[in-house]
């Protein structure tokens, strides 16, 4: 059964990770619903790297489906970028009232096959990402009467993931943020 697409006309999202994948659908997907969009991510420029994608192209194609849109380069890594793009956006657009905690980062390897650094990177970007993102917008969210925060992580499974558990323990963060 395919659910009927909301009229989200009037409404603005802070989405991050946008330059390709599941984030890049989701922006594109709110703004077939009307809703403007914040296209966030690090890719600016993809001629150096092998993955194809930057946040302005997603913004172009948000623009493209009728829906204002702006492009923000954050790394979730940096708690102060994370907290200036937010009033970037809430500048831009008066009011934003949904909060998309997409951006990832991946690795799948055993605890023993993965470098501490590796594990420092997901676990910054998945859940300390995902926490400084929300914590950027919830004075903004309290003001307006509320909005939404949505955070793009599987359902919870505690059984085992062998040779996935840095990163399982990382998007189970994602989930409790």
């Amino acid at each position: 059964m395919a659910l009927d697409t909301p009229d989200l006309s009037g409404r603005t999202a802070f989405v991050t990770g946008t330059t390709r994948g599941i984030g890049k659908e989701i922006a594109l997907a709110l703004a077939d619903a009307g809703c403007n969009v914040v296209s966030t991510g690090k890719t600016v420029d993809d001629s150096d790297s092998d993955l194809d994608g930057t946040i302005y192209e997603t913004a172009d194609a948000c623009e493209e489906r009728g829906v204002e849109a702006l492009a923000l380069q954050v790394n979730l890594r940096d708690a102060d970028r994370v907290a200036e793009a937010a009033e970037e956006a809430i500048d831009h657009f008066g009011e934003v009232d949904i909060v998309v905690n997409n951006a990832s980062a991946i690795q799948l390897a055993s605890v023993e096959e993965m470098p501490a650094n590796r594990f420092d990177l997901v676990t910054d970007v998945n859940v300390r990402g995902t926490y400084v993102t929300s914590r950027a917008f919830v004075p903004h969210l309290k003001a307006i009467g509320g909005g939404h925060i949505l955070t793009n992580a599987p359902p919870i499974d505690v059984t085992s993931a062998p040779g996935k558990a840095a990163y399982a323990w990382s998007k189970m963060g994602m989930a409790f943020v």
